[in-house]
């Protein structure tokens, strides 16, 4: 008997803010994809529309059903019908903070149940979620979490991986006064545990990880704070023992010192005790390449790592080369 055709992988992309640039660089990205099956979760009205805008043929999205067979961009829709006044651009109502949610959600759960397929996340807007009148979406902060609790997963880890630069984060969404409480050496250890996996997933050999301290020079031996002693080393210890010898653990190192080096090459990767201390240097390096990878899930997540860009939704000037940096990486990880 003839072995069957393997199946092609699939990419699912929540298409983000319904008032912002997400649905067009959705559309215009997954259109250039090839050898995969695309799913758009949004507005099939709105979305024929972004196509358009795009330079795609709006005749190319058509309803998904769960066949996969063919070469459309399929849509699935979610969420409420959105009339145009609910969606004006940059101006999103309470229906389009609603929709954004319903999107991940519907996003989400496709994945789960096909084997073979990745999440790709199109940028929301935190506010208009929380503040859409959902009662469940007002303690929305922000997709990593969301769909850490979704997953049921024990924890998730913030990455953003670039040509040059892959780093990931210990704590994520908190004002900078609640950091240095949250620092816990089992949070470090999952930061940089799940670090060092991400960087075997992109093909790094015993990649080698560098965990930046949280206080100046490294704390200057408590001079300047004991979190590297109470929190980091103690992390440090632990992912060493869970990765063994696939992955060299550095650390601490001043965070200036730890980028520069991995921006240089002397390190595959820097771990950061929070949101800034990462997203400063990658933005700086590589704004609208780097990609967003959410590590610890049962599914693969990756996303853009821009915003919605309300100033110039709908006005065909956004860039799509985002959004196409995180559907190549998430189907890499996913056939990895």
């Amino acid at each position: 008997m003839a072995a069957r055709p393997r199946k092609k992988p699939c990419v699912v992309i929540s298409v983000g803010c319904p008032s912002g640039i997400g649905p067009e660089v959705s559309v215009s990205a997954a259109a250039r994809v090839r050898g995969a099956t695309r799913v758009l979760v949004g507005d099939l009205r709105l979305l024929r529309e972004a196509a358009e805008l795009a330079g795609v043929a709006p005749s190319k999205l058509v309803p998904y059903t769960g066949d996969e067979s063919g070469d459309a961009l399929y849509v699935l829709e979610a969420g409420p019908r959105l009339r145009p006044s609910d969606r004006k651009p940059g101006r999103p109502s309470n229906a389009a903070g609603a929709a954004q949610l319903a999107y991940v959600e519907a996003a989400y759960a496709l994945v789960k149940r096909s084997p073979g397929s990745a999440l790709v996340t199109g940028p929301v807007s935190k506010a208009a979620i929380a503040h859409s009148g959902l009662a469940r979406a007002r303690r929305f902060r922000g997709h990593t979490e969301w769909l850490q609790e979704l997953d049921g997963a024990k924890s998730s880890v913030m990455c953003f991986a670039a040509e040059k630069l892959v780093t990931s984060l210990v704590t994520t969404h908190l004002p900078l006064t609640e950091v240095p409480r949250a620092l816990r050496p089992s949070n470090v250890a999952e930061s940089t545990y799940w670090l060092g996996k991400l960087l075997l997933g992109l093909g790094r050999k015993r990649p080698s990880v560098a965990v930046a301290s949280l206080n100046p020079h490294a704390g200057e031996d408590g001079m300047f704070g004991r979190e590297e002693a109470r929190a980091i080393l103690p992390g440090i210890a632990q992912a060493k023992r869970r990765l063994g010898k696939s992955v060299v653990v550095l650390g601490p190192i001043g965070a200036e010192t730890a980028y520069r080096k991995a921006y240089a090459g002397s390190y595959d990767g820097v771990v950061a005790m929070y949101h800034d201390q990462a997203t400063i240097p990658m933005k700086l390096v590589a704004f609208g390449d780097a990609v967003n990878v959410t590590m610890g899930l049962s599914v693969v997540r990756t996303s853009v790592d821009h915003g919605t860009a309300y100033d110039i939704a709908w006005t065909g000037k956004a860039d799509a080369g985002g959004m196409r940096a995180a559907i190549d990486l998430a189907l890499k990880l996913v056939g990895s």
